[in-house]
């Protein structure tokens, strides 16, 4: 496919271009230290352009470099927006310029997944697909029984990009760990390369959303459209109508910003207690707010099984976030490895970063708006060595967790909503809530 850029050789001089930038930058470092500017100037600097030219290359890519970089929000979140911005628009640019698969490379995919008389399973077919992500394609169709579904063919040889990639990247560990020096990026990288290969088993995709459709069987605000059919590359289920929540971003009132809000933030909190399964692409693009008020929830491609012990170890870690007691807090960072051994903190700078981040699960209710998102994002951006958020680090298991909460607050803050996070947190997180008397510790 065109928008998968297939030789090896040219996506590996890509992605080997980064190391060489690095080794001039780091001598162009050197020499300015040798005229006496300050070191943290040149810190910085390094930093800055380490960045541009690796977000650069990684926008640049389809498959798993550009899965990487849409992946890798803490990083990005680490960024000057003059920096992050451009990154993002190549992302965007990318995904709206993509080609759509042909059609006869579509009935190829169909008839390899489904059989020769695939034509037999549909009532009609639309060639033109509905949506477009970076591994596949949906279309929409009408099967056998006279359902309306969604039909998502994967494009050929996506996922021999995606693993090429992974590896390549997987060596350019020491390039991100300019920006986030107290991150084990190896062991990260090695996680998300695990996601991946998952995303790409629509198998695996196939039984999450029967799993999760089944935990939220007749519930009164969420609906999962079921499953029709598998197999190999191509997955079947039930087109869901309503409104995009985007689309309640963009022009929705009030109550019902305020109402898409809160079932946005109760399903994606409630998923691992009901399920054990947290749903790993909270973009808005993946929920619609139904005629008769539910909330509908699609693409259960990205999912994080949750067993019970982390669902309870991540509760107390909030709950001991919320608290005033900074030692404390700080234990129970170097306990989940979130500060590395050997790896010292300012307290007051933690305790400072931390307050406004953990604002919404103390107060009754919490407005989030994009006020406070920029100020949270300020907080992050700044790239100084002193920032202590550059000592810390991200455990493997909790990447796709930041990743879901970083993005499902982004989404919330787009809402410009208010709701009471902190309820919501207490019913459903495990160990958030105090185990004697169910009421939050602070202090």
């Amino acid at each position: 496919m065109s928008d998968l850029p297939r030789r090896a050789v040219t996506r590996s001089a890509k992605l080997a271009s980064l190391p060489l930038g690095f080794a001039g930058r780091t001598a162009l470092g050197i020499g300015k230290r040798t005229i006496g500017r300050p070191a943290e100037a040149v810190a910085m600097e390094i930093q800055t352009r380490t960045a541009e030219q690796l977000f650069k290359v990684l926008g640049e890519l389809k498959g798993g470099a550009m899965k990487l970089g849409q992946m890798l929000s803490i990083f990005e979140a680490a960024l000057p927006p003059e920096i992050a911005g451009p990154y993002r628009a190549t992302l965007t640019r990318l995904q709206e310029a993509a080609p759509p698969l042909p059609a006869s490379a579509v009935h190829k995919v169909l008839a390899e997944a489904l059989g020769e008389d695939w034509r037999d399973s549909f009532e009609s077919f639309d060639d033109k697909p509905a949506a477009a992500a970076s591994i596949g394609q949906v279309h929409r169709a009408v099967w056998s029984d006279g359902r309306a579904v969604a039909v998502k063919v994967q494009y050929p040889g996506a996922g021999k990009a995606l693993i090429s990639d992974f590896n390549q990247l997987a060596r350019l560990g020491r390039l991100f760990g300019i920006l986030m020096p107290g991150l084990d990026v190896k062991s990260m990288l090695s996680e998300l390369k695990e996601r991946v290969v998952e995303e790409l088993d629509y198998t695996i995709e196939a039984e999450s959303q029967t799993i999760i459709r089944d935990a939220y069987a007749d519930d009164p605000d969420f609906y999962i459209p079921e499953v029709i059919a598998q197999s190999g590359d191509v997955l079947v289920t039930e087109w869901m109508e309503g409104t995009p929540l985007s689309k309640i971003i963009s022009d929705g009132d009030q109550d019902t910003r305020n109402h898409a809000a809160l079932l946005y933030c109760r399903f994606l909190l409630s998923g691992p207690k009901r399920s054990g399964m947290l749903h790993g692409d909270p973009h808005p693009g993946n929920f619609r707010l139904l005629d008769d008020g539910r909330l509908g929830v699609l693409d259960f491609g990205a999912v994080d099984r949750i067993p019970g012990g982390f669902q309870k170890r991540l509760g107390l870690l909030l709950r001991i976030g919320t608290m005033a007691d900074i030692d404390e807090i700080e234990d129970a960072l170097r306990d989940e490895d979130f500060i590395r051994e050997g790896v010292e903190v300012d307290a007051e700078a933690l305790q400072a970063f931390l307050a406004p981040i953990t604002e919404p699960f103390v107060t009754e209710t919490f407005k989030f708006n994009r006020e406070w998102l920029r100020d949270m994002a300020a907080r992050v951006t700044d790239l100084r060595p002193t920032n202590v958020v550059r000592q810390l680090n991200l455990p493997p298991e909790y990447v796709i967790i930041h990743r879901v909460l970083s993005a499902g607050t982004g989404v919330l803050c787009q809402l410009e909503c208010e709701i009471p996070a902190r309820a919501e947190s207490l019913k459903w997180v495990p160990g958030f809530a105090d185990d004697e008397d169910g009421e939050l510790v602070t202090g």
